[in-house]
C-alpha cells in the first residue's frame, strides 16, 4: 500500500511539474519576452494579466498549490533519492543529480521573485518594465535572475523526459533518447527567450 502511494505520489509530482507548472513557466517566460518588444509592449502584457478575472482563485489554483505540493514533494525525492548508477549511463546520472540540484535552485529562486514581484505588488508596488529593471541594474540579482532562470527551465525540460518515462510515453531506448534530444531543444529554445527577456530590461 506504501509503494503503491509513493507511486502515484512520484507520478503526480510528475504530471504537475508539466501541467500546469511546465505550461505557466512557457507563459510566463512569454510574457517577459515581450519586454524585448519595448516597455509599452511589457507593460500592456502584464497589465492584461492583472486585471484578468478571478485572478486571484487562477493564481492559488493553478500555481501557487500545485507548485506548493511539487515543491515540498521534490525536496522529500531529492534528499531520499538513491544512487542511479546501476540504471542509467553517465548521461544520465548527470540529468539525474542535476535535477534535484536545479529543483532546489529554482525553489530559492522562485520564493525570492515572489517577494519582489507578487509580495511587494500586495504591498502597493507597481509590478512593471520600470520595476524589472530596477532590480537587475544590480549585478548581483541580474547573475542571480540568469541562474534562477537557467535553473528552472532546466528543470522543466529534463523534467519533461522523466515525466514520459513515468507516464510510459516513452518505454524503449530509442524513444528515451528521442525525448532527450526534444528537452535539450526545448532547454535551448526556452533559456534564449528568458535570458533575452532578462536583458530587454538592461
Amino acid at each position: 500500500m506504501a509503494k503503491n502511494r509513493e507511486f502515484g505520489n512520484r507520478r503526480l509530482h510528475s504530471l504537475l511539474g508539466v501541467i500546469p507548472i511546465g505550461l505557466f513557466l512557457i507563459f510566463h517566460l512569454s510574457v517577459n519576452f515581450m519586454a524585448t518588444k519595448g516597455e509599452e509592449t511589457f507593460n500592456g502584457a502584464v497589465h492584461l494579466i492583472e486585471f484578468t478575472p478571478v485572478k486571484l482563485l487562477v493564481e492559488w489554483v493553478v500555481i501557487y498549490l500545485p507548485i506548493l505540493f511539487h515543491a515540498v514533494y521534490g525536496i522529500y525525492i531529492a534528499f531520499t533519492a538513491k544512487n542511479n548508477l546501476g540504471r542509467f549511463g553517465f548521461f544520465r546520472n548527470w540529468m539525474f543529480m542535476l535535477q534535484r540540484l536545479t529543483g532546489i535552485i529554482t525553489l530559492i529562486f522562485l520564493v525570492w521573485h515572489i517577494w519582489q514581484t507578487r509580495v511587494q505588488a500586495a504591498l502597493g508596488a507597481t509590478v512593471d518594465f520600470d520595476m524589472m529593471a530596477e532590480i537587475f541594474s544590480n549585478p548581483f540579482m541580474l547573475g542571480f535572475y540568469i541562474v534562477g532562470i537557467i535553473s528552472a527551465i532546466f528543470h522543466f525540460a529534463n523534467g519533461l523526459w522523466s515525466f514520459a518515462v513515468s507516464w510510459g510515453l516513452t518505454v524503449s531506448p530509442k524513444s528515451q533518447k528521442i525525448m532527450t534530444y526534444f528537452t535539450l531543444i526545448v532547454f535551448v529554445l526556452l533559456s534564449y527567450i528568458g535570458v533575452s527577456a532578462i536583458f530587454a530590461f538592461v
